[in-house]
């Protein structure tokens, strides 16, 4: 990708700071097991800033009336190279990258400083790493030691990520991009998995059919870890075992989405394992289809961010009275908040870099607006666990269905394209 979007954002920071200085490190490396680790993935802040994708390395934006933007990073070293990989080193980053300047990680403490002295402020984010805290707290006493000479240190900390969440809020042209092919490659996942579940296969089969698919079409991993629920196992919302096997009869809940350069996809789809709902099935799942339906039409600018929530729930509560689960009048299942039985979470979450992405949902006390750019899952569901106040042709009845949607201009587009009626879903599992 190009280094420019993010040449931008690094821009946009540098005009919110004024004077400050923002200093903002990728995640660390993590040891999976003696010395062995974690496939590496960046901090989302430092990649929304940087799209640099080595460790042990530190962006600053030091802003003024002439910005800049500053990379620390590991040196260029043929011996590890060797054994780990390709590194930039700091000229390489430098030209890659976009950066005016690019250092030595080991400098750090050195540059850091002199970076800080004369600024007022200082921009970061603490309370995350006590080590971190204490190298930050480090270099602001290290100015202080020098007012003598007449050098003034920073007098605030600010969150950086406070600016940051506002901005992540917002996707530009190649964020919306990117989702989009995201999007697609989930789509397709589930499709396969569709065309390839059948009674007597495991979950975790059909989880490494939705994984070949995320892999063989580009993406680097999933976005979360993904929920194959079969049967009663629907009705459980954070299902990761995927150790169950598919029986006849029974919903198969999928909750899986890629991660494409960082970003997430974040899609769910319910479906017959013989490719065929009972009446039952298809009633609880046209009901949530039909709240999902409610909640995208709430979608749209100068609409709060708790209007499609309310539309799901409202259709849902509706239906609950009707398929005898509540009794009692809809606004009043609505005020006493009995649907939660069947309904406890919420209908959607902002998506980007990671899957619950940043930005707060209300401002001043209030649910924010929604403003176009923004992206976000849509995911109404219906949990019937089983009761003794529960009809038996409903129980362990577990629906979910989860788009991703950008709001825009005019209303908003779904960018995930799954099957999702009836007659599509039955269609893709008899692979049509």
């Amino acid at each position: 990708m190009s280094s420019a979007p993010y040449a931008r954002r690094r821009a946009r920071l540098a005009a919110q700071m004024g004077r400050g200085v923002a200093i903002v490190p990728t995640a660390p490396e993590r040891t999976r097991n003696r010395d062995t680790h974690y496939p590496y993935r960046a901090d989302s802040y430092f990649h929304y800033l940087t799209g640099f994708p080595e460790p042990e390395a530190v962006a600053v934006i030091v802003g003024d009336e002439q910005p800049q933007s500053l990379l620390f990073c590991r040196d260029k070293d043929m011996e590890r190279e060797i054994w780990d990989g390709f590194r930039y080193g700091p000229e390489g980053a430098k030209a890659v990258f976009g950066f005016d300047a690019a250092h030595s990680i080991r400098e750090l403490d050195t540059l850091l400083p002199q970076l800080l002295a004369d600024r007022p402020a200082v921009y970061c984010h603490l309370g995350g790493d006590e080590a971190w805290d204490a190298r930050v707290l480090g270099w602001i006493n290290a100015v202080r030691g020098q007012v003598r000479t007449g050098v003034s240190a920073p007098t605030e900390i600010r969150d950086v990520h406070a600016l940051l969440d506002e901005m992540r809020l917002i996707k530009d042209a190649t964020e919306i991009d990117l989702m989009r092919r995201a999007g697609a490659i989930s789509s397709g996942a589930h499709r396969r998995a569709m065309r390839l579940a059948a009674p007597g296969r495991y979950e975790y089969e059909i989880e490494a059919e939705l994984l070949h698919e995320f892999r063989r079409r580009g993406a680097q991993s999933p976005a979360y870890t993904s929920i194959v629920a079969g049967g009663a196992n629907a009705c459980v919302l954070h299902y990761v075992q995927n150790d169950a096997q598919l029986r006849d009869g029974d919903l198969l809940l999928i909750d899986a989405g890629c991660e494409l350069d960082s970003y997430a996809s974040d899609i769910t789809r319910t479906f017959p394992v013989s490719g065929t709902f009972t009446a039952a099935q298809q009633a609880v799942y046209e009901l949530v289809l039909a709240a999902q339906a409610a909640a995208i039409a709430a979608v749209k600018p100068g609409n709060t961010w708790n209007m499609p929530h309310d539309a799901a729930v409202r259709v849902l509560a509706r239906g609950m009275v009707d398929l005898k689960l509540l009794a009692g009048s809809v606004d009043g299942i609505i005020e006493s908040q009995a649907y939660r039985k069947f309904y406890m979470h919420r209908t959607g979450h902002w998506l980007g870099l990671d899957v619950h992405d940043a930005g707060s949902y209300k401002q001043n006390g209030d649910w924010r607006p929604l403003e176009p750019g923004m992206m976000l899952t849509v995911e109404p569901g219906c949990y019937i666990r089983r009761a003794a106040d529960v009809p038996e042709a409903y129980a362990d009845i577990g629906v979910r269905i989860e788009d991703d949607v950008l709001v825009t201009e005019n209303g908003c587009e779904v960018i995930t394209s799954a099957p999702r009626t009836v007659d599509e879903v039955v269609r893709a599992m008899r692979g049509s």
